[in-house]
C-alpha cells in the first residue's frame, strides 16, 4: 500500500472528522469566546457593545443627520432604511469576525498545532464557530428591530437559519487557505484588514444593489457576500425562498464548494510544515 493510500485510509474525512469532533468543537469554541474576554469587568458584554454602536452610528448619520443621502444609498428601498441598514450589518459583522479569527486559529492555538495527537483541521472551524455565539444575539436584535417596523418574524424569517448557515460555510473556506498562509506569511493580516475595509463598500452593506443597472448588477453579484446579504434582507421583508433564484443560489453554492476545495488543499499541502514553523 502507497504512502497516500494509507494516510486516505487513516483519515476521517472532513465531514466525518466534524461530526466525530461535534462536542469538542463546541466546547472549544465556547472557551475561545469566554477566553477573549477574560479579565474584564463586562466580559462577553464587549463583544456586542461595539457592533451596537456601529448600527446606531451609521443610523443617526444617514437616516437622521442626512436623510437625503440616506435615500440615495438605499435607492428608493420599501423598507425602512434602518431595518434595511441592520440587515447587511449584521451578516457582515459575521462575516468579519469570522474571517479575523479563522485567520489566526493556528498562531492562537499553536500548542495544539503542535501534538501529534490532534486534529488541527478543526481549528479554523472552532475559530469560525466562536463567532456565532455574537451573531446570534444580532439575530435577535434584527428580528426587535423588524418587529418595532411592523415587519413581525413569518414562515419566512427562518430562511435566516439558512444564509447565516451560509455564511459559515463560506467564512470557513476562506479560514483554511487564509490560516495556513499567514503562518508563513504574516503580512496576510494587514492585507486581510484593508480587505474587509474595501469589502464592506464592495457588498450592499449600506446601499440598495437593486437601484443599479442590469448589467452592474451582475458584475457585482459575483461577490457571494451579496447573495447572503439580500436573502437576509428577503427573509425579513419579502414572501419569497431562496430556492426561487435557484440560479444565484447555485452559483452561490458552486463559489463556496470550489473556495473550500481550494482551501482545504492549501490547508493540506503546508499542514505538514506548520508545527516547524511555530
Amino acid at each position: 500500500m502507497s504512502q497516500a493510500e494509507t494516510k486516505k485510509n487513516r483519515a476521517p474525512g472532513f465531514l466525518k472528522s466534524i461530526i466525530l469532533n461535534r462536542t469538542l468543537i463546541f466546547k472549544l469554541a465556547r472557551n475561545d469566546f469566554k477566553n477573549r474576554f477574560a479579565g474584564s469587568y463586562l466580559g462577553a458584554v464587549w463583544a456586542l457593545v461595539q457592533p451596537v454602536i456601529t448600527v446606531l452610528m451609521y443610523y443617526i448619520v444617514f437616516d437622521k443627520i442626512f436623510q437625503s443621502r440616506s435615500e440615495a444609498m438605499a435607492g428608493e428601498i420599501p423598507i425602512p432604511y434602518v431595518l434595511f441598514l441592520t440587515a447587511g450589518l449584521v451578516p457582515w459583522f459575521f462575516f468579519n469576525e469570522g474571517m479575523i479569527n479563522g485567520m489566526t486559529a493556528l498562531i492562537q492555538y499553536n500548542y495544539l498545532v503542535k501534538k501529534v495527537v490532534f486534529n488541527i483541521d478543526i481549528l479554523p472551524i472552532i475559530k469560525v464557530f466562536a463567532a456565532t455565539f455574537v451573531h446570534a444575539f444580532f439575530v435577535i436584535v434584527l428580528l426587535i428591530v423588524s418587529s418595532v417596523y411592523n415587519y413581525y418574524p413569518r414562515i419566512y424569517t427562518i430562511q435566516i437559519v439558512y444564509y447565516s448557515f451560509c455564511l459559515f460555510v463560506l467564512v470557513l473556506a476562506f479560514s483554511y487557505a487564509t490560516s495556513a498562509i499567514v503562518v508563513f506569511f504574516k503580512d496576510l493580516q494587514q492585507i486581510l484588514q484593508i480587505v474587509l475595509q474595501l469589502g464592506m463598500w464592495a457588498s450592499p452593506v449600506l446601499w440598495n444593489i437593486g437601484k443599479l443597472s442590469p448589467k452592474v448588477q451582475m458584475i457585482l453579484k459575483i461577490n457571494p457576500l451579496c447573495y447572503v446579504i439580500n436573502g437576509y434582507r428577503a427573509a425579513l421583508c419579502e414572501e419569497k425562498w431562496f430556492w426561487q433564484d435557484w440560479k444565484y443560489t447555485l452559483y452561490f453554492w458552486a463559489f463556496t464548494i470550489i473556495a473550500m476545495f481550494i482551501g482545504r488543499k492549501i490547508f493540506l499541502k503546508l499542514k505538514v510544515h506548520f508545527a516547524d514553523v511555530l
